[in-house]
């Protein structure tokens, strides 16, 4: 497992927050997300043999956010 952020910068409240976290139960491999809105970071744990950072930053946008690995 590895843990890496992710930078938002268009999350602009806690519903935004809640909505990026709910990425953990899409995405297998994902153990934990943990979104700040007032920083626009996404900390995210996931085991990399089953998803990669274009998986995850591809959820986000599916979510209706723009991200890059930090």
């Amino acid at each position: 497992m590895i843990k890496k952020t992710f930078r938002v910068p268009d999350m602009h409240c806690p519903n935004c927050a809640l909505k990026i976290e709910a990425i953990e139960d899409l995405l297998p491999g994902v153990k934990q997300v943990s979104a700040s809105y007032r920083k626009g970071q996404v900390l995210v744990e996931f085991d990399e043999s089953q998803v990669d950072d274009a998986a995850i930053i591809a959820a986000l946008r599916g979510a209706g956010y723009t991200a890059e690995a930090v």
